[in-house]
């Protein structure tokens, strides 16, 4: 009788060592998480944070010298400050988390396309919150694009908005105010992350679902599926609706010509994430790839780090045969957008279904595409 119950304690124990807590039948490893989330905070995601606020304070900045004297001069100096401004936000959108999970950092930031009949509503009566949730699609960097780009036909008639319209002081506080709000939300985050996130952030370096690094993971993976296939791409494309095209559903739209360069910023932002490379740098350190390395993760006999990275090569060639406006190319050879959605897919699927599976971790949000 001794012996069956030492016989059964023993199974016991040998089935509890060999089961994750978190995720059942798979081994723990021993990678090190903390230094994964060493440096995704400390080289590359603050970083990214601390760039993208100073690129939104000069436009804070320019909006304020151009209200003092509306000029064409100085609505150029906006539109540059608001290009670099949206370039830099392509580098932070996957970082969807703490602070910027609470202020909506992406809701508030790059709803498209703009809601332009509300935003002429909210000038014209003055009274608006931007605060709230009803008024994402009427501010962020696409409402900004409408109003240094889209009031009128050429750029003296869009000055003329902000200086000779019978509104012109709404139109310059409506415009001060879309950026306030972007540098409102890239203070708070900042601020939050050098504060106290960073260290419950690093510290939070287990396995549950609610970890860190299961949490960046899954916002990698959804910002390269929703965001950049989805959203710059499949959208307007027509993928998600029977082959019904939406040129006016492009990221850039009133500038019309800036599209591919915040689709390669995004893409750029995703690969030097997942290679842990750091922000603004050519030093790497721990990251999704080294993580994978690590567990010695193959597909078909080949290391799936090099996978995921070799399939950016196809990314960037479909990319870069599209047209700067993604609306003209759209109407004009579609096939292009569909061949570059389909370039990005493969790696939605190497990230999202054999990376996640490699890493054992699950995917935590709703998933309707059926990748």
């Amino acid at each position: 009788m001794k012996k069956i119950i030492l016989l059964f304690v023993l199974l016991i124990l040998g089935y509890a060592c060999s089961e994750n807590e978190d995720n059942p039948a798979i081994p723990l490893n021993n990678y090190d998480r903390t230094a994964l989330l060493t440096n995704w905070a400390n080289n590359i995601i603050v970083p990214s944070y601390v760039n993208y606020q100073a690129k939104v304070q000069v436009l804070v900045t320019d909006i304020n010298s151009f209200n003092a004297t509306p000029s064409v001069t100085n609505l150029q100096t906006v539109r540059a400050s608001w290009l670099e401004s949206y370039k830099a936000y392509q580098y932070i959108s996957m970082y969807n988390f703490g602070k910027a999970e609470e202020v909506y950092i992406k809701e508030s930031s790059n709803t498209y396309p703009t809601n332009v009949a509300g935003i002429e509503t909210n000038i014209s009566s003055g009274s608006y919150n931007l605060t709230l949730l009803s008024q994402f699609d009427k501010q962020g960097f696409p409402a900004l694009d409408y109003l240094l780009h889209g009031l009128g036909t050429n750029d003296a008639s869009i000055v003329g908005f902000y200086d000779t319209n019978i509104n012109a002081t709404n139109y310059k506080q409506y415009l001060l105010a879309v950026a306030n709000r972007l540098k409102t939300n890239a203070d708070a985050i900042v601020t939050d992350w050098n504060s106290s996130f960073k260290a419950s952030y690093i510290a939070n370096n287990g396995t549950s679902v609610t970890s860190s690094v299961n949490k960046t993971t899954n916002n990698f993976v959804k910002n390269l599926e929703k965001d950049i296939r989805t959203g710059k791409l499949g959208i307007p494309a027509g993928v998600f609706s029977s082959g019904v095209k939406f040129p006016e559903k492009v990221e850039g739209f009133y500038k019309n010509d800036i599209s591919k360069i915040l689709l390669n910023e995004a893409v750029k932002a995703s690969q030097d994430f997942f290679n842990g490379k750091h922000f603004g740098s050519a030093t790497t350190g721990e990251g999704l790839k080294s993580y994978l390395d690590f567990l010695n993760s193959v597909r078909n006999n080949q290391r799936l780090s090099d996978i995921i990275n070799n399939q950016f090569t196809p990314i960037y060639t479909n990319n870069n045969a599209l047209n700067n406006s993604f609306s003209t190319q759209v109407n004009t050879d579609n096939s292009k957008m569909l061949a570059a959605y389909d370039a990005l897919q493969q790696n939605v699927i190497y990230t999202k279904l054999d990376m996640m599976q490699a890493l054992n971790i699950s995917i935590d949000y709703v998933d309707g595409d059926g990748d």
